[in-house]
């Protein structure tokens, strides 16, 4: 199979080739791993390859699963694949091997996925840009001097440019639809519970993270989900979602009209590009062209609330990862070889008073109940990904000087002075302004997509975000396959093809 006609398909198309006997699961394969090996070194989206390995599994493939022989790769974040490696960006993980397979994993097989390797991970998942220490920056495939965001960074960036047709992610704040916007991908973000995290976890981020896929149509997203969703037996939740089927026939017709607010109120007050403001526009003028109801209206939450109560998540998770990779690997915390960022967060984590964790775990529930009030009087939300364009390589890092300054917050003590004196509501500022829209999601546990439907003068990718009440993930894919038929999104940037 010549390198042009791989990328020309996506994951179904593949395996309808491979079904009907016009090109072999071999053919396929092989082409995947040769794309891979020419293209990767100048994006680095993926930290290791198992090509070996994956060509054994190969055989194993049903014949009749729904992706059958389609090439995949997999977040290296919380996704484990027996006796391998899984670093989760950080260079404290390099030798640890997990000790079994992860249920998605499993059933990504089941779907007839082949996995050819791990994708690049800012350290911990922390961050929405993917520049970990440990194996360097991914860069975006429609343009190499800027970031494909995070965390599914290398995901995305290996997706647009053409590796994989699919790739998994997980979305913890935004971490599949930031990726999404940035590098012209569709990104799905499922209700809270749709899809497992065993049998290592229940729920990663106390329910904030859904693992997903970052891919260029809609149609291998909804055939994605409908072969995964379903909770693990045993995971210990209070309503383990079952199976469900009928994702990819949501696509088959348009959605009844929907009522749809609009929204550019950034949450932490900060700017909003201009490009972005177009391009909601733009598309709130698509929707009431396809018979929509569209009116600007705010979601009724605190923004300053919600930021923090999303900050105070992620310190108190990064200290309980760190304090886990100390167990696993037997290395106290303190000599972890980590980034200075991550240290400072864990400790700031550490010395946050376990009464405040709980209190702003507690408050998901009133943005929960203020989106369900939202949700009476509209279906959906139309809202930006991002507050500006993808950025460079580097502009989000934390510069030379905020580093030296992470350093000083890990001392012990000053940490606990440091959250006294309102760090928490600095750091929830300085940490959302360009990525402020996301987060809400997440905490209220609601579907949530980043459709690519602007371009900047410039050709950069800019999604727009259409969020839905919980559980109704069919009808917001139905609403994304009609937008993608109104408006078909270019797949793959010209300089890759």
């Amino acid at each position: 199979m010549r390198d042009d006609e791989y990328v020309r398909y996506d994951g179904l198309a593949l395996a309808a080739l491979i079904r009907k006997g016009e090109v072999s699961r071999e053919e396929v394969f092989e082409a995947a791993c040769q794309r891979i090996e020419s293209h990767d070194p100048a994006i680095n989206a993926v930290v290791r390859t198992r090509f070996a390995q994956a060509r054994d599994e190969l055989a194993q493939v049903d014949p009749v699963a729904p992706f059958a022989g389609v090439p995949f790769l997999t977040k290296d974040l919380a996704l484990a694949i027996a006796g391998e490696p899984l670093c989760a960006g950080s260079a404290a993980l390099r030798d640890w091997r997990a000790p079994l397979d992860s249920t998605l994993v499993s059933r990504y097989r089941r779907a007839g996925l082949v996995i050819l390797g791990q994708t690049n991970t800012p350290e911990l998942g922390l961050m929405g840009i993917t520049e970990p220490h440990a194996f360097g920056a991914t860069h975006n495939p429609w343009s190499l001097e800027h970031s494909p965001g995070g965390s599914s960074g290398g995901a995305a960036a290996a997706v647009a440019a053409g590796l994989v047709p699919l790739a998994s992610a997980a979305d913890g704040g935004g971490s599949i639809r930031i990726p999404a916007s940035n590098c012209g991908l569709f990104g799905f973000k499922p209700s809270r519970g749709r899809l497992p995290q065993g049998p290592n976890y229940a729920e990663l981020w106390d329910g904030a993270v859904s693992e997903g896929v970052l891919t260029r149509s809609v149609r291998d997203t909804a055939a994605a989900l409908e072969a995964v969703n379903g909770m693990d037996r045993g995971a210990p939740l209070p309503l383990p979602l079952p199976h469900e089927g009928g994702w990819r026939e949501a696509l088959e017709r348009p959605p009844a009209t929907l009522r749809i607010g609009v929204s550019l109120r950034s949450p932490v007050g900060s700017g909003v590009h201009p490009e972005v403001r177009r391009g909601v526009e733009n598309a709130a003028l698509l929707l009431e062209s396809l018979g929509h109801v569209v009116e600007w209206h705010d979601p009724p939450v605190d923004g300053e609330r919600l930021a923090q109560c999303y900050l105070t998540m992620c310190l108190g998770q990064a200290a309980a990862q760190l304090a886990w990779i100390s167990e696993q690997t037997g290395v106290v915390r303190h000599r972890l070889d980590i980034e200075p960022t991550t240290r400072a967060l864990g400790r700031l984590g550490k010395a946050l008073p376990v009464a405040d964790y709980l209190l702003a775990r507690q408050r998901w529930n009133d943005l929960a109940r203020a989106m369900g009030e939202f949700h009476e009087r509209y279906d959906m939300l139309l809202l930006p990904v991002l507050a500006g364009p993808p950025p460079h390589i580097g502009q989000l890092y934390p510069s030379a000087r905020e580093q030296h300054l992470m350093r000083l917050l890990a001392i012990p003590g000053l940490s606990r002075l440091a959250l006294r004196m309102g760090a928490l509501e600095r750091l929830s500022h300085e940490a959302l302004s360009y990525m402020p829209f996301t987060q809400l999601a997440n905490l209220t546990g609601q579907p949530a997509m980043s459709v690519p439907l602007h371009r900047t003068p410039q050709g950069l990718p800019i999604g727009v975000q259409l969020m839905a009440a919980m559980g109704d993930d069919k009808r917001l894919l139905s609403l994304a396959g009609q937008l993608e038929q109104a408006k078909p999104w270019q797949t793959m940037p010209n300089p890759l093809r």
